[in-house]
């Protein structure tokens, strides 16, 4: 079976996850994160799940699953023990066309949920098609040693260089040329060093514009600062 590998938009999007386990808690904080608005159908919560709700953060559904649960909703996830109620919700979601991911049955899955490497608006996401979650997640760890803070704030750079070129450069072929030759710099590399002053050269060189053009702080190339920019 092949995947397609894409990114969804789920800012504002009806997202249920079936079951109120530690899977199920794990899956409801990734679709939060994504923007999602979640309900979460179980009879129990963990504890995690419980303070969600009673935040208001999710809504809850105090029972079992039932026929017709999906209907409405974007995407699914399901995480509990019933290999039974699984292949009910499976066969319901494929006459829906709604997109289901079912904890540890590929075969039953729509779409399969990478593990993921986020710093701040950079995500690498790595897919075994199903075959080792394992592998995949000690991929991701070595691409978190790999790839430090120092990446979310060249991307928080690049973006705000991106911004500023199309606000003060007509030409688009220019402003795509001055882009690549910043992505391709030593920036992320001077900001590991907390090399400010090298930073500022770098973009001075490359867009004829400092930090401060840019409507960004020098403190924010500091540890703490990019600490901040990663999560």
């Amino acid at each position: 079976m092949g995947y397609l590998p894409i990114y969804l938009d789920l800012g504002g999007r009806r997202c249920l996850v079936v079951g109120g386990g530690a899977v199920a808690e794990r899956k409801v904080k990734t679709v939060l994160e994504a923007g999602g608005e979640v309900t979460v159908v179980s009879p129990l919560l963990t504890g995690g799940l419980g303070r969600l709700a009673a935040a208001g953060r999710v809504i809850h559904v105090a029972r079992m699953y039932r026929h017709g649960d999906l209907r409405g909703f974007a995407l699914v996830y399901v995480a509990t023990q019933d290999s039974e109620l699984h292949r009910e919700i499976a066969a319901e979601a494929r006459e829906l066309g709604v997109l289901l991911n079912v904890a540890d049955a590929p075969e039953l899955c729509s779409f399969i949920a990478p593990a993921v490497m986020k710093r701040g608006e950079l995500q690498i996401a790595i897919s075994t098609a199903g075959a080792s979650p394992a592998f995949a997640s000690r991929l991701r760890r070595e691409l978190e040693a790999r790839y430090g803070p120092e990446y979310a704030m060249a991307l928080a750079i690049l973006r705000a260089a991106r911004r500023h070129l199309r606000a003060t450069e007509p030409d688009s072929a220019e402003r795509a040329r001055k882009l690549g030759a910043l992505a391709a710099s030593e920036l992320p590399e001077c900001i590991r060093r907390a090399e400010v002053g090298a930073v500022d050269a770098l973009l001075a060189r490359h867009l004829g514009a400092g930090l401060g053009a840019l409507g960004l702080r020098e403190s924010e190339l500091t540890p703490s600062g990019r600490d901040r920019a990663s999560r």
